[in-house]
């Protein structure tokens, strides 16, 4: 009876590490700006930066646009795990702490907060491996196709 029932409805598919890692090395502004995609344990992937001076502004500290790029690739990143290829419709960033040119790697960490058929709101957090708090962002989301499509 189960069967029956499932039969015709198509079965969700959920991108693997390697293709969301391969997805986002295809985006040309990390690959210039030497962010790493990285894979987590989860399955998923998160960014990674050491900051050096190609990566300052006149201060010696990470551009505050540097940041944005993570924290808004990380959220793709996120919604691209669920099967979302999504564009930013609206970004809030927050910046606590100046990541200095001699600040050990710091990371991302993306949360999705709102997983809509049309649109999709996440949150991210860049920190370092002691988890202080450098930057918080948030974005919404407007979700343009899969990256894989559905099995009937």
């Amino acid at each position: 009876m189960i069967k029956f029932l499932l039969e015709g409805v198509s079965r969700l598919r959920k991108p693997t590490q390697e293709q969301i890692i391969k997805f986002y090395h295809e985006n040309t502004v990390i690959d210039f700006l030497e962010i790493e995609v990285v894979p987590t344990p989860d399955g998923e992937a998160r960014l990674e930066l050491c900051a050096d001076s190609r990566h300052a502004n006149l201060y010696s500290m990470a551009h505050g646009g540097v940041l944005t790029i993570m924290a808004d690739t990380a959220m793709g990143a996120k919604c691209l795990a669920l099967n979302k290829k999504v564009v930013t419709i609206s970004l809030n960033i927050e910046f606590m702490h100046a990541v200095m040119t001699n600040t050990p790697r710091i990371f991302t960490d993306a949360t999705v907060l709102h997983d809509g058929r049309k649109t999709m709101v996440c949150e991210c957090r860049i920190i370092d491996a002691k988890g202080k708090l450098y930057a918080k962002a948030n974005a919404t989301f407007f979700v343009v196709g899969k990256l894989l499509e559905e099995e009937q």
